[in-house]
């Protein structure tokens, strides 16, 4: 795997986790990395373990210079979509930040509305190392949450898919309804409220 590439000057990375559930919130971090502290092993959270995840999220959160997790909740993306949602998570992160970056270079290929110079990344956990920090904050922070939305509403199997529309998780939507943490927006949840 080619070496991440670490920006001059104080740049954060952002991403998200959580676009594609049919429950919880959308997660995202913002990191601003220490270049005289470099973390081993950063990557695309998807391509991680789930332990190699957990461990490089505590290194992050030692080594940052900053780093700031915030979530849009299922309200708010039910209220304003996904999409919005999302970029609004993105806002709140990098305005959470204890130190104001020069840049905020955003996994993706759009920029929320932020106060300061912002670049979208196409595939950029793969490619800058405080993209893919904030790739691993947002994906362990939010699947912490989830292990707790488990614990309220264990029909669903939120500890296994995290949310995700998988064969199980949808079987459980016929089965028990939607639960209060289900975006009722998006159309398996949406569906099957119409059927009751």
């Amino acid at each position: 795997m080619p070496a991440l590439i670490v920006p001059d000057g104080l740049v954060c990375g952002v991403d998200e986790a959580g676009r594609g559930p049919l429950a919880g919130p959308v997660v995202a971090a913002a990191v601003i990395l220490d270049p005289a502290r470099p973390i081993a092993g950063l990557n695309d959270s998807k391509k991680l373990s789930e332990k190699k995840r957990d461990a490089l999220a505590v290194e992050i959160r030692e080594k940052a210079l900053a780093w700031c997790v915030a979530e849009a909740s299922v309200e708010e993306i039910d209220r304003l979509n996904i999409l919005h949602a999302t970029m609004l998570a993105m806002q709140r992160a990098v305005a959470g930040l204890a130190i104001r970056p020069e840049l905020a270079m955003i996994d993706g290929n759009r920029c929320p509305p932020l106060e300061v110079p912002a670049e979208a990344v196409v595939q950029g956990d793969g490619k800058i190392a405080s993209i893919a920090a904030a790739s691993i904050l947002a994906k362990t922070v939010r699947d912490a949450g989830m292990l707790v939305l488990h614990e309220l509403y264990p029909h669903y199997g939120f500890d296994r898919h995290m949310g995700y529309p998988t064969a199980a998780h949808c079987a459980a939507l016929v089965e028990h309804g939607a639960s209060p943490v289900h975006r009722r927006s998006f159309g398996p949840v949406a569906r099957q409220l119409s059927l009751l």
